[in-house]
């Protein structure tokens, strides 16, 4: 088992630390899928916003699929399926690489998992997908985390050499609950306070509590960077490193908001023995099973 290199909820006060990884691993920026300046822009800010990289006629594929799936009642049965908190609603479906055709396709695209291999710097496999929702009216936030924190403590994830992707299924919204990051903060690791709890997967993907920063952390990242809301039209892409800090407001508009959510993380840098004393959460919400190389290729659907 490699050195714990971020510790996190095993001290009574918060703690910040300057991050260890590089974010962007390869810099032969000629040769990379996208503008050298964005890559420049994602290892500068964290993030990185792609509009309409997939088409309405794709969006419209992945969006009957969607609403499949919400009909299905296997799906919702499955263990699979996390409900808000309070109205029951949807939440995520998870494990979409392995259960569903279509959205495993959709992995390998290489316009989005062509860019996470250049900026991971070699293959790479899918540690978390799941399609999220953030129903009008119902859906709730989601408070500011570092993703990195619970990849690292819960699954055993040792370094950052990960990001994630969120595909828009619907216009992101200033009113609908978009994503908002604090540009800049992944260059630090906030040690979190309190000790993770059995089976903490099961309450934290509904609402988090711990592995959480503190306030006074949070106050000192937004007047450092500021925060920016990710609004885009329906079909763009996000990127975002897995330590830059983010969250979501509840959605109170009719405006129903939905993406398509993959995690990226390099094959050298593979899931291990939980950073704590619990057991590893189910692989259906982090990979344990399969991290060999994702066959990346171009892709159409219709």
């Amino acid at each position: 088992m490699q050195a714990d290199l971020y510790p996190s909820r095993q001290a009574s006060a918060p703690r910040w630390q300057e991050r260890l990884d590089p974010v962007l691993h390869r810099h032969d920026l000629d040769n990379a899928p996208i503008a050298a300046e964005l890559l420049e822009r994602f290892e500068r800010d964290g993030y990185l916003v792609l509009p309409n990289v997939f088409s309405a006629a794709e969006v419209a594929v992945f969006r009957r699929e969607l609403e499949r799936m919400l009909a299905d009642a296997a799906v919702v049965a499955s263990g699979k399926t996390i409900q808000e908190p309070d109205s029951g609603a949807v939440r995520s479906v998870f494990d979409i690489h392995r259960d569903n055709p279509l959205f495993a396709r959709v992995a390998c695209d290489e316009r989005i998992a062509g860019i996470a291999r250049f900026i991971l710097g070699g293959d790479l496999y899918v540690h978390q997908s799941r399609l999220n929702f953030k129903p009008g009216f119902a859906g709730q936030e989601f408070y500011w985390h570092s993703d990195f924190e619970t990849w690292h403590v819960e699954d055993g994830m040792p370094r950052m050499r990960a990001l994630s992707c969120s595909i828009l299924l619907t216009d992101n919204l200033p009113h609908n609950g978009p994503l908002l990051l604090l540009p800049g903060s992944h260059r630090h690791f906030i040690h979190c306070v309190g000790a993770t709890p059995d089976n903490h997967y099961a309450q934290s993907l509904r609402r988090q509590e711990v592995g959480v920063p503190d306030q006074a952390s949070l106050s000192e990242l937004a007047g450092r960077h500021g925060i920016v809301s990710a609004t885009a039209p329906a079909g763009s892409v996000v990127l975002f490193d897995c330590n830059v800090m983010h969250g979501s407001n509840g959605n109170i508009t009719p405006d129903a908001r939905s993406n398509l959510f993959y995690v990226y993380n390099h094959v050298g840098n593979a899931v291990q023995a939980p950073f704590c004393e619990q057991a590893p959460r189910p692989p259906f919400v982090a990979e344990r099973r399969d991290f060999r190389a994702l066959d990346i290729q171009p892709q159409r659907y219709s």
